[in-house]
């Protein structure tokens, strides 16, 4: 579930390598927004290694992206990475506690300005910062991914136990990995 200036949605799965529930070989991001901002805390596996128990820089670049980017959904945009630029402050260790916030500094007409940060969960320190612009989605298309993605307003919640309860949680939540098909063989990108 999702929380905008629009009110709370649902969506449809989806494989999206940051945030889907359908990509067995993705992240599985919860991720948390509301007006112009959002935020994830998660510990990077050790499947997402670069050196010896840092966290590769390309999968900071995406969780950093996926911040951002959720900051326009939190106020009721939909859009894509026009440009990006990451600042490296530290060595994000794998398996440390981290939190990823994103938001919005400045929106024009369709092209959005955003800036976001991964901190050290338990201390605050700050791991890696980034700036991205967006390009919002134009009307037609915006009505486009929200058919295929079944937007449509939340009243209630499904938990992962299938029971459904009052809307409460704005977090984007991915089922447990066993609830993820097996990865095929052949080779992956």
């Amino acid at each position: 579930m999702i929380e905008t200036t629009d009110g709370r949605f649902l969506f449809a799965p989806h494989n999206c390598f940051a945030c889907g529930t359908l990509n067995a070989a993705g992240m599985g991001l919860a991720i948390h927004t509301e007006p112009g901002r959002s935020w994830t805390e998660l510990a990077v596996d050790r499947r997402f290694e670069g050196w010896e128990g840092m966290a590769h820089g390309g999968i900071l670049c995406t969780i950093l992206d996926e911040v951002m980017a959720w900051a326009l959904v939190g106020a009721g945009e939909l859009g894509v990475t026009a440009r990006m630029s990451v600042e490296f402050r530290r060595p994000v260790e794998i398996g440390a506690a981290i939190r990823a916030e994103g938001w919005i500094t400045r929106s024009r007409r369709r092209v959005v300005d955003t800036a976001a940060r991964i901190v050290d969960a338990s201390s605050g320190t700050e791991l890696a910062t980034s700036t991205g612009t967006y390009l919002a989605a134009d009307a037609t298309r915006k009505r486009e991914i929200r058919a295929r993605y079944a937007l449509a307003p939340a009243t209630t919640a499904v938990h992962p136990a299938g029971s459904a309860t009052p809307a409460a949680s704005t977090a984007v939540r991915a089922p447990d990995r066993t609830d993820r098909p097996a990865p095929t063989g052949g080779t992956t990108r």
